[in-house]
């Protein structure tokens, strides 16, 4: 998969693709500060979002090799792992690097899983989930679009005063007001989810002729503040639905997120 989330410099073959950071990264453990960093590297070790990797004088505990799988310890693009060891506490395999890697740079940096560590700050905001990409951008911007929703002829929602959001990588979404959603149609079950760009989100389900459609829809009550339009407004999975922007009728989007 190749999106714009993903940096224009990459590594040697066979490497993740990588670019230097400029913000303070900070992570805490226990009220300890664990992370301390400067100047680290984003790496995509997947398409959708980066590591942050650190060097080791930045990091304030002991990395303790994690024994290897016998068939990889040599093998450059395999990550070998280590045990976090921050005062007589021991994290196993809290951490990772590619000592072997064909890129000079990468073969010295290490990162820490995120869910390791109690909390993280990109200078004194912190960040949740994941490492933000430093491509990725989310605007939320109001739209009198005319918007219907619907699912095998029957009517889920019509606006015409649609949130529209726009995340890099993501498709556009319509983002509309529960009065104009037919919430008599929806039921909210246990799927929660979080982004570090957007905040915490519970989903819906819909009974649409006898039939129950999981994971229909969403909504952020209490989103981040860089998308706080979008707050208490309903999204339709637009890979599930029909939806009709304007009288016209949009493709249904294929995306690793629905």
């Amino acid at each position: 998969m190749t999106s714009i989330n993903e940096p224009s410099t990459l590594g040697p073959t066979g490497t993740p693709p990588m670019v230097s950071g400029a913000k303070w990264i900070r992570g805490t453990l226990a009220g300890q500060t664990v992370v301390d960093a400067r100047d680290f590297m984003f790496v995509w070790e997947v398409p959708y979002w980066p590591w942050w990797f650190f060097r080791r004088d930045d990091i304030a505990a002991d990395l303790v090799d994690s024994a290897p799988a016998p068939d990889d310890a040599e093998n450059p693009d395999t990550p070998t792992h280590y045990d976090l060891v921050v005062g007589d506490r021991t994290i196993e395999r809290a951490a990772r690097g590619f000592p072997h890697s064909a890129n000079d740079a990468l073969r010295d940096l290490v990162t820490i899983e995120f869910a390791a560590l109690d909390h993280w700050f990109e200078e004194d905001i912190e960040v949740f989930v994941h490492p933000r990409s430093p491509f990725t951008r989310v605007d939320a911007l109001a739209s009198s679009r005319h918007v219907v929703v619907s699912l095998d002829g029957v009517i889920l929602a019509e606006s015409h005063k649609p949130t529209m959001l726009f995340e890099t990588g993501a498709p556009a979404r319509h983002y509309l007001p529960m009065l104009d959603v037919e919430m008599g149609l929806l039921e909210t079950n246990s799927r929660r989810s979080s982004c570090p760009y957007k905040g915490d989100a519970h989903f819906y389900s819909a009974n649409i002729n006898g039939q129950v459609i999981e994971d229909i829809a969403w909504q952020y009550t209490l989103p981040r503040a860089e998308v706080l339009p979008i707050a208490g407004m309903i999204c339709f999975y637009e890979e599930r639905v029909d939806m009709d922007v304007d009288g016209v009728r949009l493709p249904r989007p294929t995306s690793h997120y629905a």
